[in-house]
């Protein structure tokens, strides 16, 4: 059974432990961890993973820009944004630049594993109670 590979970015190191084990829970591999945006892109880049999950505030380069620049290289992997930000113009912002998945962190235990199995699948995923109302299902 092929287990999709995932790739986590966050500055926070207790977020990404908290992320790894709620990934590996659900069958997921996580194939690395970032702690800033630049080290993400170049961990995306050569692990070529099946989703990236990426924070929002980071050092170097957020994770606006890190999608930015993966889609800008053609990069296969889903996108999904954790972060404290719980703002519609946030989504909004990560919908025009490909993002598919925006979970809010204290939902974190909820709602990203959801997520990565919705990006997965070619749909997406909003926290509530963040959805928009004209969002693509």
């Amino acid at each position: 059974m092929h287990r999709s590979r995932v790739l986590l970015v966050d500055d926070n190191p207790e977020f990404l432990e908290i992320a790894a084990t709620l990934l590996e829970g659900h069958d997921y591999d996580v194939v690395g961890r970032a702690l800033d945006g630049d080290a993400g892109l170049k961990a995306a880049l050569g692990l070529n993973p099946d989703v990236v999950v990426l924070d929002i505030s980071m050092p170097n380069l957020n994770g606006f820009e890190v999608a930015r620049r993966l889609r800008h290289h053609q990069h296969r992997a889903a996108v999904v944004l954790l972060t404290f930000h719980e703002d519609v113009e946030f989504v909004r912002a990560a919908r025009a630049i490909g993002v598919r998945g925006y979970v809010i962190k204290r939902r974190m235990a909820s709602d990203l594993p959801a997520a990565v199995a919705e990006v997965l699948a070619g749909r997406t995923f909003v926290s509530p109670p963040l959805e928009l109302d004209d969002e693509p299902q």
